[in-house]
């Protein structure tokens, strides 16, 4: 993986790697406190007392240096750069702090650092079929997930007892953790597409609004659905039936080739139609992999291109204040001629 880097146009005798996601993907390092310094001929793992046996292990070929009291990650790092004759450095300008930059920029005298911007991340983008797998299985775990959690969904049961239960299914059927925070939002909550569970109770006619994802092997998924409690109204079938429409059409224009923006307004045009334009806030969707949101996204602003094997989400939503809100949201692989949607549950409306 790491080879991967000097086949771009960087300019940069080294590269410091502070961002773990990408630390992870270039080494296979989980640890969460180190760097990654590369260069042409040498691979370094630098991390603390805590993480060195693991990282021996997780990255066979990498050098590992243990900072200590007095040779600290400042020090190490200027010694490398010394020995390698680094004249220019590239960093992750996204995610390393300004203090940490101005601390190790003083000890590294002669060097010139050039910020990375979204260069190391991009290299995540296009996923290859091991971590495809590892998605679809972790995508997987969500589909059954929400199988069982239909069953717990009843008049007086809380948004938070709901998300508990998400999130000790997901654990139970092999999940390492949650890939976010789990969103369970009922009723006039469900209006807020980021909604906290709360304490309030589930009631008869209520939306219910879920958004979960769990992580398996590092890999991320995310889905999606929203519930009816009791008979839906009209207004809610129209709602429902509208988000549907849109992912729908989102779905069938999703394809390698064409841009997130064009993506995005697949979607849209069907819920602007309906005249709900003003309800659908936020872009269609966003990368998934070692982390929750990656680039590139399907939204009004992004003209990037979409590659074969990007993982995205499809996601539109309508939000009424004071009424409720529905979104639909499945997780797809992107191919030459479409989308292979990892995404299995239902997406009729359930009345349960």
């Amino acid at each position: 993986m790491p080879d991967r880097i000097w086949k771009q146009e960087i300019s940069a005798d080294a590269v410091l790697v502070s961002n773990g996601y990408n630390m992870r993907y270039l080494s296979g390092f989980r640890g969460t406190d180190g760097y990654l310094l590369l260069t042409p001929e040498r691979k370094v793992l630098l991390t603390d007392s805590r993480y060195t046996t693991q990282a021996k292990e997780e990255a066979p070929g990498f050098e590992v240096m243990e900072i200590k009291s007095g040779r600290g990650y400042k020090e190490i790092l200027a010694e490398l750069l010394g020995q390698a004759a680094v004249k220019r450095l590239l960093f992750e300008d996204k995610h390393l702090i300004y203090a940490d930059v101005l601390e190790l920029k003083e000890h590294c005298a002669g060097v010139e650092w050039k910020p990375a911007g979204d260069l190391l991340n991009s290299l995540r983008e296009v996923k290859t079929e091991r971590e495809l797998a590892l998605i679809q299985k972790a995508e997987a775990i969500g589909d059954r997930a929400f199988a069982r959690i239909l069953k717990d969904i009843r008049p007086g049961v809380t948004e938070r007892r709901i998300a508990a239960k998400i999130d000790y299914y997901m654990k139970e059927m092999g999940a390492e953790r949650n890939s976010f925070d789990t969103i369970v939002a009922s009723g006039v909550h469900s209006a807020m597409p980021h909604a906290i569970p709360s304490d309030k109770p589930i009631e008869y006619g209520d939306f219910v609004t879920m958004d979960f994802g769990c992580v398996y092997e590092g890999y991320c998924s995310d889905m999606t659905r929203t519930v009816v409690v009791g008979a839906a109204s009209a207004r809610q079938k129209e709602i429902y039936g509208v988000v549907l429409q849109a992912q729908q059409a989102a779905l069938r224009e999703i394809k390698a080739g064409i841009t997130g923006c064009q993506a995005d307004a697949a979607a849209r045009t069907v819920i602007e139609e309906a005249g709900y334009g003003e309800y659908f806030g936020h872009g269609l969707g966003h990368g998934v992999g070692l982390f929750i949101h990656e680039e590139p996204r399907l939204s009004a602003k992004c003209h990037e291109v979409l590659i074969e094997n990007m993982v995205e989400t499809v996601e539109p939503g309508i939000y009424l204040p004071g009424f409720g809100g529905v979104r639909i949201e499945d997780l797809v692989r992107i191919t030459a001629g479409g989308c292979e949607n990892f995404t299995h549950s239902p997406k009729e409306l359930i009345e349960l």
